[in-house]
């Protein structure tokens, strides 16, 4: 099969990479040179473990290549996917189609022969009929099916996500898209994982559905540790509790300072635009995304209490600023919300984060970027963990609290123990719903 994936972001390099794996031919397109060039160079734009490997074993073998020509790369294509970023839109939180419906024009242009038009990017319910009118409108003579088919790819764990998927879903309208994509997916029907065959509209609200829900269960056990904090429960022990609980299961109820990255916010935003479009309010996803703020405003405060109540001229260590470890994505990071306010009220704040600089260095203004956390915690007032990243997972913090000036932890991915931060010679220690 040959595939032209429009986008070479996120989802679109690395469904690209993982398509080319299974044999297929794959043409990744993007309108920007700058980026083709470092892809043509063999550098991955993104930090995905294992992607810069796959990539090259593939463009070796010939069956991956990067271009900005799209009418050459939809020369004899059988399927073309749109992967092209939907950021939540400036005033109204809708996801912003304005990439998508250019691709879907580009393609119009371009397509010579019969191809299934295939949405990757996460999108409002009804935007792949739109993109089929935007297609006839601007070629009339297209022939052409389109399909829905959201991605599910976990940041830090994207290539095996591919691989090994929980399941597939696919929106389609005509037998000959199934037959297409069925050859798409080939060696995953092999493998018998599951493949979901539904309508446009329900395939395209899966996508939104499964994030809501998975941000409510991050948001109800942060909840939940508010709680606990205030009645002596152990929110670890209670997560527990629940997840063994065969009808809920133990993922996504780790509490913290709040979810962010690229999907659950937009997300989250778009389905809660979505609702009150349609006159069905989306009241428990709107009060999700109130009460996840909320959080991340409630991890400053455990800072500023952890120092006294006040940061002012003090020295902060943070550690950890992506929005989850083994990525470099910034995205609604909770540390976008915590270290400005440490900043804005007088402190000063040392960050260290293997791969967060790069990003980081754009977003977070005024800070100093340190490469070791026992460097960034020399004569410092506080420590702060915000991103559980494994090199963070076994400090000595015995070697940490020496190296302090006054020596306290704000642990808010609750890695550690009070018992365990005291004996090390911590004089505070605070985290979440314990």
């Amino acid at each position: 099969m040959k595939i032209a994936m429009i986008g070479t972001g996120y989802v679109g390099l690395v469904s690209g990479v993982c398509f080319s794996d299974f044999g297929h031919e794959v043409i990744c397109v993007d309108r920007d040179p700058a980026k083709l060039a470092k892809l043509n160079a063999g550098e991955v734009p993104i930090f995905e473990p294992g992607l810069d490997d796959l990539m090259a074993k593939n463009v070796t073998a010939g069956r991956l290549s990067f271009s900005t020509d799209l009418k050459h790369a939809l020369d004899g294509v059988d399927a073309v996917f749109i992967a092209v970023g939907t950021p939540t839109r400036r005033g109204d939180g809708h996801a912003d189609l304005t990439y998508v419906m250019a691709a879907a024009q580009e393609i119009a242009q371009a397509l010579t022969g019969y191809a299934v038009i295939v949405t990757k990017s996460t999108v409002p319910v009804g935007t792949n009929r739109q993109v089929k009118e935007v297609i006839l409108k601007a070629n009339p003579a297209a022939e052409f099916d389109v399909a829905s088919n959201p991605e599910f790819l976990r940041e830090g764990a994207a290539i095996d996500d591919f691989m090994r998927p929980d399941r597939i879903v696919v929106g389609i309208e005509t037998d000959r898209a199934a037959e297409v994509l069925s050859a798409v997916y080939r060696p995953l029907y092999l493998r018998e994982f599951p493949i979901m065959t539904t309508d446009l509209e329900s395939a395209e609200m899966i996508k939104y559905a499964a994030n809501a829900f998975l941000a409510t269960k991050i948001t109800f056990i942060n909840e939940i540790a508010a709680l606990c904090e205030r009645t002596g429960a152990d929110v670890k022990m209670v997560s527990k509790g629940m997840g063994l609980d065969g009808r809920i299961g133990n993922k996504f109820l780790h509490a913290g300072p709040g979810y962010g990255g690229s999907c659950f916010p937009k997300d989250t935003q778009a389905l809660a635009r979505m609702g009150q479009e349609h006159g069905v309010p989306m009241q428990l996803t709107e009060a999700v995304i109130r009460v996840n703020n909320e959080i991340k405003r409630r991890m400053v405060d455990k800072i500023f209490d952890l120092c006294g109540g006040s940061v002012n001229g003090k020295v902060i260590a943070v550690l950890g600023v992506t929005f989850k470890p083994n990525t470099d994505d910034m995205r609604d990071a909770p540390s976008l919300t915590i270290i400005p306010a440490l900043i804005g009220n007088g402190a000063k704040v040392r960050v260290v984060d293997p791969q967060g600089q790069p990003e980081g260095e754009a977003l977070l203004a005024g800070v100093s970027w340190v490469g070791d956390a026992y460097v960034a915690a020399q004569g410092a007032d506080a420590v702060a963990i915000l991103t559980e990243w494994n090199e963070f997972r076994a400090l000595n913090l015995a070697q940490l609290a020496t190296t302090m000036k006054t020596p306290r932890m704000a642990d808010l991915r609750n890695i550690y123990s009070t018992r365990e931060a005291t004996r090390a010679g911590f004089e505070a220690y605070v985290c979440v719903g314990r």
